[in-house]
């Protein structure tokens, strides 16, 4: 009897939970899976270590050790460094860490492996040496606009590696839209050699369509970057989390270099109606993007001056704009009514027939 009361006790207990089988099941897989990639990494690099290339082996074996499947951490600074490091040792060690880390990016299935390689691929334009900055914007693309060639990655082995997928293909994105701006620009986001002055006085020598084409590319990299997943969640990975920040220190640079084509072409009088709309249409686009960005770089400063500085440029464009257009009607307006001057009070003409009126004559009016 006291066995059948403590059972029904222990039933309609509020506070019992029965266990979830099902959930059980789940972190049981979870652990063998990432026991499997691991002793799976552990292999990579005894393979690696063991191959008759010598000058190949050592690169594929910090590679490998940079972008492992173990999501808890992204790759360590000495871990990048030694990447770095063993990249530029030799002549051809450079083609032999971008290639090393290219195929790692392309046969993974992994979204931890590729965005870990992405990192990687980032920290080389930051901070590798030159050569192998120019091994990576130099590599051949292998299909789509994207050289990274992830705009259909897909890791569905569960739901986070399922949206940690999004972030792998808005990071391959953001990175190759940074290196179409660096060759636009003549160099490398935040490693100009050029000082912040002399970068201005070339600009202020710029011509108006060199400063909108360079702004194109630049309002492009923000477009890119506010076209984050909707998961700003993950953000507390911390993977995630040191890739957004190094997106952040781009963005910034960026944002600099906008600045000062927007101040330069705020103060100068444009008097051309097409430069005028790329100019307005180029800052709409970019104004468009701060609620993103400000979702995705919160507590990283608001950025006010350079908003305020946008926004007076494009009102600023959109009234010269208005003010050349009225100038057009206005001899347009001028240019019929002597037209019509001239029909009614020459006795030479039919009813209904326009003297011909030369442009030329109008040519001066204001």
């Amino acid at each position: 009897m006291r066995v059948k009361i403590g059972f029904l006790t222990q039933k309609h207990n509020p506070l019992y939970k029965v266990p979830n089988s099902s959930s059980s099941a789940m972190a049981q897989q979870n652990r063998l899976r990432n026991l499997a990639q691991s002793l799976k990494d552990k292999a990579s690099v005894i393979a690696a270590a063991l191959s008759t290339k010598r000058h190949v082996s050592s690169v594929r074996v910090h590679v490998l050790r940079a972008t492992t499947h173990a999501l808890a951490a992204p790759p360590s600074e000495e871990t990048i460094s030694a990447v770095l490091v063993v990249g530029s040792h030799q002549k051809r060690h450079p083609r032999a860490c971008i290639d090393a880390l290219m195929d790692r990016l392309h046969s993974t299935r992994s979204a931890t492996v590729a965005l870990k390689c992405l990192y990687t691929l980032h920290n080389v334009v930051v901070k590798g040496p030159f050569i192998l900055k120019d091994q990576l914007s130099c590599y051949p693309s292998y299909g789509g606009h994207n050289f990274l060639n992830l705009s259909t990655f897909r890791d569905g082995s569960d739901l986070e590696s399922l949206e940690l997928s999004s972030w792998v293909r808005w990071y391959a994105g953001v990175l190759e839209q940074s290196l179409t701006v660096s060759r636009i620009l003549g160099y490398y986001l935040n490693h100009s050699c050029e000082s912040q002055e002399k970068k201005k006085t070339l600009v202020s020598k710029a011509s108006n369509a060199d400063l909108l084409y360079k702004l194109e590319a630049l309002v492009g990299f923000v477009e890119q970057t506010s076209h984050v997943p909707d998961s700003l969640h993950l953000q507390r990975n911390e993977l995630v989390y040191e890739v957004v920040r190094l997106v952040g220190e781009n963005y910034r640079s960026v944002q600099g270099e906008i600045l000062m084509r927007v101040e330069e072409l705020g103060g100068r009088i444009m008097e051309d109606v097409g430069e005028l709309n790329e100019l307005v249409g180029y800052l709409g686009r970019l104004e468009e993007t701060r609620e993103k960005l400000v979702l995705l770089f919160v507590n990283r400063g608001k950025n006010n001056e350079f908003w305020d500085s946008v926004k007076k440029t494009k009102e600023k464009g959109v009234a010269r704009k208005k003010e050349i257009e009225r100038k057009w009607l206005a001899v347009v307006v001028v240019a019929g009514n002597a037209a019509e001057f001239t029909r009614s009070t020459n006795p030479f003409l039919d009813p209904g027939q326009l003297s011909p009126v030369p442009r030329l004559s109008f040519a001066t009016v204001r």
